[in-house]
């Protein structure tokens, strides 16, 4: 199965920012509190922890490509059971951390341009996956797209 163009502009566009990323805008830098900064440090950790996790979940079924690939297993457990998107939410808790960590407004700016190509992505591969996996559904309503979904209950 050929992958669809869509598939390669979202992948493109978020290597694109990723590299932008790397880059740093010395004027935009910030200074925290210590507390605040090592807050950074641990976030970034998390994600770091989140999207391992992910991977080895995923196992044969991962792909950059928003579209499942053939033959693959929908994945509804482990931190999939918390987030429908679990990779792009340990990116940007990364993303999000070490621009706090470093001061970065820069690199700030460009964790929340990947968190709207994560967004329009997401849209894009959930469509795919509910042609796919009708199932995917009945999970969507459950589970939260980048955060677990809290319901509190009385």
């Amino acid at each position: 199965m050929a992958v669809p163009k869509k598939d390669k502009i979202f992948v493109m566009l978020q290597f694109l920012v990723f590299i932008a990323w790397l880059f740093e805008v010395e004027a935009w830098h910030f200074q925290l509190s210590d507390n605040l900064h090592g807050l950074g440090m641990v976030l970034a950790i998390i994600g770091l922890l989140l999207v391992l996790a992910a991977f080895l979940q995923l196992n044969t079924n991962l792909s950059p490509f928003p579209s499942p690939k053939e033959g693959a297993k929908l994945v509804t457990g482990g931190v999939f059971a918390f987030a429908r998107h679990p990779i792009y939410s340990g990116v940007l808790f990364m993303g999000f951390g070490i621009s706090v960590w470093m001061g970065s407004g820069y690199k700030l700016l460009m964790t929340f341009l990947l968190f709207l190509i994560f967004y329009f992505k997401s849209r894009y591969e959930e469509e795919r996956l509910i042609a796919a996996f009708p199932e995917y559904l009945d999970y969507k309503k459950d589970t939260g797209r980048f955060f677990p979904k809290f319901r509190g209950r009385i």
